[in-house]
């Protein structure tokens, strides 16, 4: 007879007729609710339920040898074992020590060894160890006194029923109250559900990069079966993470052709108001303003659909480019549209539009969420009568009741801070009426990311700042020194300086990151009087962050503390200082947005980075790169290097594609392969029909590509 501890994995049954790999957790043999929602918490898939694929994605972290030893004597405390040993006796606990463990001591023909049982159950124990006949016992040895010991052994099984014994067995990350065993057993059910799946990368690449099959990657990582197998494991976790950036990649590029063939339009300005507003403007363009420019006309003169990124370092320019981007289209009869994340920023372009629009006689609209009733009303009317030809706003501006008499451009500044709702929202806004899409970004993006996350986009870039700027005078001093800091603030403030003081970025958590600020602004209007200290953050109403961020303007408040709400959009030429509490608590790329609220009049500006003692290596390597390089795109490219892909762009900006199996680093050198091979398939069969072209279907669909596939059927 066999005898196993609870939970020991027995060979899994074939699954019934349609519970495959798309079937939910719930159709896995031996999962109840409980773990069900273990299982569901560990998988972290907030979008959607998680399937019996997702299951498989959860890769190990490591693995246990549990092949069996010749006798005890080899037994190393620390370490597992497998042993075939024969009880011989039980040690009950003595009368009046109830809570002293059950032992059984055993023996094999080099010594002794116990098992051991806290608060067990003596009858179950006999029943799993009887005396006398040999058991075959696996867990972790430890030392107790000169005895060796297992306690709650993982497997007890009869010599018989070895082959259940896993030789190699992996070691899974786990949520608390699931259990190694309980996910083991869940992995066994669903490889049973795994086919051997046509292959949809090129072979020629397969043979190249000695990378096995995709099932066989699964099944080498999941059920080891020798350690040759383990030492095959980062080359399956190579082939399963290009599959999964080769899945987002043919997605993009089928979105991108899927929106490129859609019917588009010519918008050809003559010129005129475009003039007008450039003779408004106090300096001259830069190089890359008039580069971007001409490729953003060049995309909007042809028939068909506009899809372009314009990214620019911090104070490049970019509302300039887009403004006389909007200009041509109202040149050629049409509306444009500008929206961004938060009011902040949607009024501080408004603000930027206003004398432009008025140089040139072109009628401007505004539309956030805070316009009601009869105004809200009155724009909506001159926005769908056409008398109204730029609006710049919030998501607002894409609500189903807005509608406009002919929206011709697009333009989403920030778009990767919108949710992504708000994003579908604007797309399904722009499909319908034909316009052309710019979206905007003052986050330099690494060109792996790039690929990743705007690969749908054709790019253009500002790499100068305009004439007259200086670089911002950077210096990083612990935060021992606030007094000294704080004394230096007094002199600079009786020479007129303004100074943004910005407080830690809490993740996830804007109480605690209001708190910090309120406690900041607290200290600071002790030293400085309550009338020199504005305060702006998250929970306060948009009417009050605009008076505090006016306050400032006007230079009636020379300090504004702040969170990372003054990011981007606050546009204040006289502040000088910028003071970043806790440096070593934000992402490289943060930071340089934060110091770009500096330097953006002619007078020299300073950065102070004050940080908390000791610093990590990471965390000195950031502010060290940051005092020596004013380069967004550079620093993008070391964030890239220091903290990884999910977090260039900070928790609250992620451009994060969301990679399971292809984390940073792995990623960023099969993103370039990915795109290439991508186009190199497509070239050959546009609408994937041929074998290998239906095996990549087959990939888009298991790593849940939903628009890649919805385009395909379409088509």
């Amino acid at each position: 007879m066999t005898h196993e501890t609870p939970e020991t994995p027995s060979r899994p049954e074939a699954p019934a007729a349609g519970e495959g790999l798309d079937a939910p957790l719930r159709s896995l043999a031996g999962l109840g609710p409980r773990g069900e929602e273990l299982v569901t918490r560990l998988l972290a898939k907030p979008m959607t339920p998680p399937r019996v694929l997702d299951l498989l994605w959860h890769l190990p972290s490591g693995y246990l040898d549990r092949r069996v030893l010749p006798s005890a004597a080899h037994a190393v405390p620390g370490g597992v074992a497998s042993l075939v040993l024969t009880p011989v006796k039980y040690n009950a606990p003595a009368k009046g020590a109830a809570r002293a463990p059950l032992r059984v001591v055993c023996e094999d023909q080099s010594g002794g060894l116990d098992i051991v049982f806290f608060h067990g159950d003596r009858n179950a124990v006999k029943r799993l160890l009887p005396l006398d006949e040999p058991r075959l016992v696996s867990g972790r040895v430890e030392k107790y006194g000169q005895r060796l010991q297992i306690a709650h052994p993982d497997f007890i099984l009869a010599p018989a029923d070895a082959a259940k014994l896993p030789a190699i067995e992996p070691v899974y990350p786990l949520t608390l109250g699931l259990t190694q065993k309980l996910l083991y057993k869940l992995m066994g059910g669903a490889l049973a559900r795994l086919p051997e799946f046509e292959e949809w990368l090129d072979a020629s690449l397969v043979e190249a990069e000695g990378w096995p099959s995709f099932t066989r990657a699964l099944n080498l990582l999941h059920r080891p079966q020798a350690p040759g197998d383990i030492a095959l494991w980062p080359k399956a976790r190579e082939r399963l993470g290009f599959d999964e950036v080769f899945s987002s990649q043919l997605a993009i590029a089928l979105v991108r052709r899927g929106y490129r063939q859609l019917a588009g339009r010519s918008l050809v300005g003559d010129g005129h108001l475009a003039r007008k507003m450039r003779g408004s403007l106090p300096y001259r363009l830069t190089r890359s303003q008039e580069q971007a420019l001409a490729e953003i006309k060049a995309d909007m003169a042809s028939p068909r659909r506009m899809l372009r990124l314009l990214q620019g370092d911090v104070g490049a320019g970019k509302t300039v480019v887009a403004a006389l981007s909007m200009a041509a289209a109202v040149e050629a009869g049409a509306q444009a549209a500008i929206m961004a994340p938060t009011d902040v920023l949607a009024r501080q372009h408004l603000e930027t539009l206003t004398p432009l629009c008025e140089a040139a006689g072109v009628s401007l609209g505004y539309l956030s969420g805070r316009e009601q009733g009869r105004t809200r009303a009155a724009l909506l009317e001159k926005l769908g009568s056409g008398e109204i030809r730029i609006v710049a706003g919030t998501h607002a501006l894409f609500q189903p009741d807005v509608l406009f008499s002919d929206l011709g451009l697009a333009i989403v500044d920030e778009q990767h801070r919108f949710g992504v709702a708000q994003r579908l929202a604007l797309q399904e806004k722009a499909r319908k009426s034909d316009a052309d899409i710019l979206v905007m970004t003052a986050t330099p993006i690494p060109r792996t990311l790039l690929l990743s996350v705007h690969g749908d986009l054709d790019v253009s870039k500002l790499t100068e700042k305009p004439a007259g700027r200086k670089p911002v005078s950077t210096r990083a001093i612990p935060q021992e020194r606030l007094e000294e800091l704080v004394q230096g603030l007094q002199r600079a403030l009786k020479e007129g300086a303004q100074v943004y003081w910005v407080c830690p970025a809490v993740e996830s958590d804007t109480m605690r990151e209001m708190a910090a600020a309120e406690e900041r602004a607290a200290y600071l209007r002790q030293v400085f009087g309550d009338e020199r200290v504005g305060l702006v953050h998250g929970k306060l109403s948009g009417a009050e962050k605009d008076a505090a961020i006016a306050a400032f303007i006007a230079r009636e408040t020379s300090i504004l503390v702040a969170t990372t709400v003054i990011e981007v959009g606050v546009n204040v030429p006289n502040a000088t200082v910028m003071i970043i509490e806790n440096a070593e608590m934000f992402g490289l790329a943060q930071l340089h947005q934060l110091r770009g609220r500096v330097g953006r009049g002619s007078a020299q500006s300073s950065c102070v980075l004050l940080y908390k003692s000791p610093l990590s290596e990471t965390a000195k390597s950031r502010l060290d790169i940051l005092r020596q390089v004013d380069d967004g795109f550079v620093i993008a490219e070391e964030d890239l290097r220091l903290r990884g892909g999910g977090e260039v762009l900070g928790a609250r900006q992620s451009g994060d594609p969301g990679f399971r199996l292809a984390p940073w680093p792995l990623a960023a050198p099969l993103i370039e392969r990915a795109a290439d091979l991508s186009k190199y398939i497509l070239a050959r069969d546009t609408y994937l029909k041929s074998p290998q072209g239906l095996a990549a279907r087959r990939c888009l669909a298991l790593f849940e590509r939903d628009d890649a596939m919805r385009l395909l059927q379409a088509g």
